[in-house]
């Protein structure tokens, strides 16, 4: 499908790089999806009726079962997969409640942010790793 193709589905997603102690969750996507085995931000799509914000606390509810606090807004990217063009809007979250469990993804872990950039990252989450891997110190 050519760029710019008016055909070409544009899905809103939004994504959470949860930090606790300094430390970002990152999240390996389960076997049977689409980009099986890649690393990314938990989140997932915006509902009609929903902004940003609250499409991210819902989804972090339903995917980890725990509860988090959206902060500040690191980037919008933009990424063409076969399947569409994912437009994905990371934001810095706070862990207020409960802890991270598996439901969707088959593995998480907590990385300081330099050492994010070592996984094989979904292509639309990988300028916001670099984002976040650049900064020092991840504080509220």
């Amino acid at each position: 499908m050519a760029a710019g193709n008016s055909t070409t589905k544009i899905i809103n997603v939004v994504g959470a790089a949860i930090v606790r102690d300094g430390a970002v969750l990152c999240a390996q996507r389960g076997p049977g999806k689409s980009l099986a085995g890649y690393w990314e931000f938990p989140g997932g799509k915006i509902e009609p009726h929903e902004t940003a914000r609250q499409a991210l606390h819902r989804e972090i509810e339903e995917e980890l079962l725990c509860e988090v606090d959206v902060a500040d807004e690191v980037c919008t990217s933009e990424y063409a997969y076969d399947f569409g063009t994912v437009r994905l809007t990371t934001f810095i979250c706070h862990l207020t409640a409960g802890t991270p469990r598996l439901t969707e993804h088959t593995n998480i872990r907590w990385l300081q942010p330099a050492e994010m950039p070592q996984l094989d990252w979904a292509p639309v989450d990988r300028e916001a790793v670099g984002i976040i891997a650049s900064k020092q110190t991840l504080t509220r």
